[in-house]
């Protein structure tokens, strides 16, 4: 019986970070992100180890990347508290003590692309956002907070705080006029955490913005052309996503288009 059978639910692949644990790599993902597929999104949250995909389509595994995708129903891209390599975006060397995850950016920046050219669902967050601008050809502010004009979007919380301080809300952000996200919420402006140091400069080809900072910064951009759903938030609506009513309906909009590609992919097999 494949993963796909084993359960009426879509799936969902949640790509990993790998970090160094009692001198150890592992590949890990937030428990947050997996509450918020599981109950906010109602599917099945499957994590996808970052061995990263050679140019044959192949990984460390001997897995390829197109019979994975088979499998499944979206991808939801993580936070973070690393960043995208900045030569994948052709920019300059990062700050001393940046952190970096060469081995996620080696599996997410063709996963993203790949499962968007094949119409799987893809819901990206904080990070996410970011690997999405540049594996679709933009490029990132490395230090948001060091742009004339910009305000300090990391957490005003140290990361030894509760995490309701550290997700608080932070500020207020404008949805774009006639854009998806204002038509989904029903409004024109929504209150949002704030925790990234990074964010989209160059907006890549394709991309529109569906929200803004008040000083400028890019919060939620989609993919209108995408044969499938693609929507890129930079804060945080896994957390406690149930809870806040903005957080679950962009959640049940992401399991929706989950649940239309299963079922096309099953009407698919049957044929």
């Amino acid at each position: 019986m494949t993963i796909a059978k084993a359960t009426s639910l879509p799936l969902v692949g949640l790509p990993a970070c790998v970090k160094p644990i009692s001198a150890s790599p592992f590949h890990t993902v937030q428990e947050k992100y997996l509450t918020a597929v599981r109950q906010a999104a109602q599917c099945a949250p499957l994590i996808l180890p970052a061995f990263g995909w050679q140019r044959d389509g192949e990984n460390a595994l001997g897995l390829a990347l197109d019979p994975l995708l088979d499998l499944l129903d979206g991808v939801l891209l993580t936070g973070s508290p690393s960043n995208v390599e900045p030569h994948h975006y052709e920019g300059e060397p990062s700050a001393p003590g940046t952190e970096h995850d060469a081995q996620r950016d080696a599996t997410t920046l063709p996963l993203i692309r790949r499962a968007i050219e094949r119409g799987i669902p893809v819901m990206a967050i904080c990070r996410g956002i970011q690997e999405l601008n540049v594996a679709m050809g933009g490029t990132l502010h490395q230090r948001v907070h060091d742009v004339p004009g910009r305000f300090d979007h990391r957490s005003k919380a140290p990361r030894d705080r509760p995490l309701a301080e550290r997700y608080a809300p932070a500020h207020p952000i404008e949805l774009s006029r006639d854009g998806w996200l204002a038509e989904r919420l029903g409004c024109g402006s929504i209150i949002v955490n704030s925790l990234h140091g990074q964010g989209i400069d160059r907006l890549a080809p394709g991309m529109v913005v569906e929200a803004t900072a008040e000083d400028g910064t890019i919060e939620a951009v989609r993919i209108p052309s995408a044969p499938g759903f693609v929507l890129g938030l930079q804060w945080h609506p896994e957390y406690a996503a149930t809870e806040n009513p903005v957080s679950l309906s962009l959640f049940q909009a992401f399991g929706d288009a989950a649940r239309e590609h299963a079922a096309r992919r099953r009407l698919n097999a049957a044929a």
